[in-house]
């Protein structure tokens, strides 16, 4: 179905941005409720669900190898079990982009583009997501290639303009409660980490797959020391009224003033956040056309793909009300959603294939010793 390639340090890239650009600007506030000036702790622990959803999805790769989960959950599960995970795997996908696409929209009309209909400024980036997807899996890796490093760079660059406003007193008293408030803390960004299941659908077009589970550790590793170098930026600046703000990076990027010359760097982080997005997205929406055209026995993707973003568009306007009910959601109900999903039915899944491969195994050889 898909002709192009990647490697394995595309595919990092592809990750690093499909977790991080919604969560940098979300997780900080979310995890400030629980874990206080302990927030910066919570990334760590968040980070486990990110390297054992990692390992599951190259398990079951190496089990199945060129077989996304929409093809194995049909040889582990079955076909009518397999194609209702499958089908749930759609649902789940469909859901969840339309809710990245709806955090696009609130934020830059709540922050920038404030006359600018919302579905306007949704439906421009769902067409140009479309646009990049129809290119393919090759076309997503080069964008990924360019953009995120110069989104990190310049994601560094505004910690650093920030320094004259830390006060690293903020953390303290530290571990006051105990560890169990930075644990709480890490709920809400556990469920951006088993986004890493995303891999699973990308490995099958990895060029140095053996490379595969490296790239991705590394990519959940830079995606937990940004996620902390965010919280430390906003925790040294705000301290314990982090988390009264929606978007707290927002926020605090406009503390920015370095000799009355450099300020309103908000637009900086407005046009990097959009870059991060636009990948996001573009990875969620390239992973759900594939795996419909795969759920379908399609032979190609493309035909799939503008029908698809008229969907994704209308999921986004019914995903939440406003705001307030989807920043609800990701941080109650949404953090288990995500996280069964991505990362409890894939582990199952493996245990199942693990099960499966032992029990062939020992018919075949139960087979031969009867043979001789």
């Amino acid at each position: 179905m898909e002709k192009g390639k990647i490697t394995s340090v595309q595919m990092m890239l592809l990750l690093y941005p499909a977790i991080t650009a919604t969560a940098i600007l979300l997780v900080p506030g979310v995890t400030a409720q629980h874990a206080k000036q302990d927030m910066w702790l919570s990334p760590l622990w968040a980070s486990l669900i990110g390297f054992l959803t990692v390992y599951i999805a190259v398990q079951l790769h190496r089990l199945y190898p060129k077989k996304t989960p929409m093809e194995y959950s049909v040889d582990i599960a079955g076909l009518f079990f397999g194609k209702l995970i499958g089908l749930l795997w759609l649902v789940f996908y469909f859901h969840v982009t339309g809710i990245i696409v709806r955090e696009y929209g609130e934020f830059v009309v709540g922050n920038f583009l404030f006359y600018t209909p919302i579905g306007f400024v949704m439906g421009t980036m769902v067409f140009v997501c479309a646009v990049a997807v129809r290119g393919g899996i090759a076309v997503l890796g080069r964008l990924a290639q360019v953009l995120v490093p110069v989104v990190i760079v310049l994601l560094v660059i505004i910690v650093i303009l920030l320094f004259p406003d830390i006060d690293p007193e903020n953390m303290l008293p530290m571990f006051e409660k105990g560890l169990l408030p930075s644990i709480r803390g890490a709920i809400t960004p556990q469920s951006w980490f088993s986004e890493c299941f995303l891999m699973a659908f990308l490995l099958p077009h990895v060029i140095d797959e053996s490379h595969g589970r490296r790239w991705g550790n590394i990519a959940v590793i830079s995606i937990m020391l940004t996620l902390l170098m965010t919280n430390l930026a906003t925790l040294f600046v705000f301290g314990n009224i982090t988390a009264n703000f929606v978007y707290p990076v927002m926020s605090v990027v406009r503390y920015i003033s370095i000799a009355d010359f450099l300020e309103h760097v908000e637009a900086v982080v407005m046009a990097l956040w959009v870059v991060g997005v636009f990948l996001k997205i573009s990875v969620f929406y390239y992973v759900l056309v594939t795996a419909l055209a795969r759920w379908l026995n399609l032979s190609q993707y493309e035909p799939l793909v503008f029908s698809v973003g008229l969907l994704l568009f209308l999921f986004s306007n019914w995903s939440a009300k406003d705001l307030v009910e989807m920043t609800h959601f990701l941080g109650t109900t949404g953090s288990f959603y995500l996280t069964c999903v991505q990362t409890v039915i894939p582990f199952f899944l493996l245990l199942a294939a693990k099960w499966r491969k032992r029990t062939i195994s020992s018919l075949s050889a139960v087979s031969s010793e009867e043979g001789k």
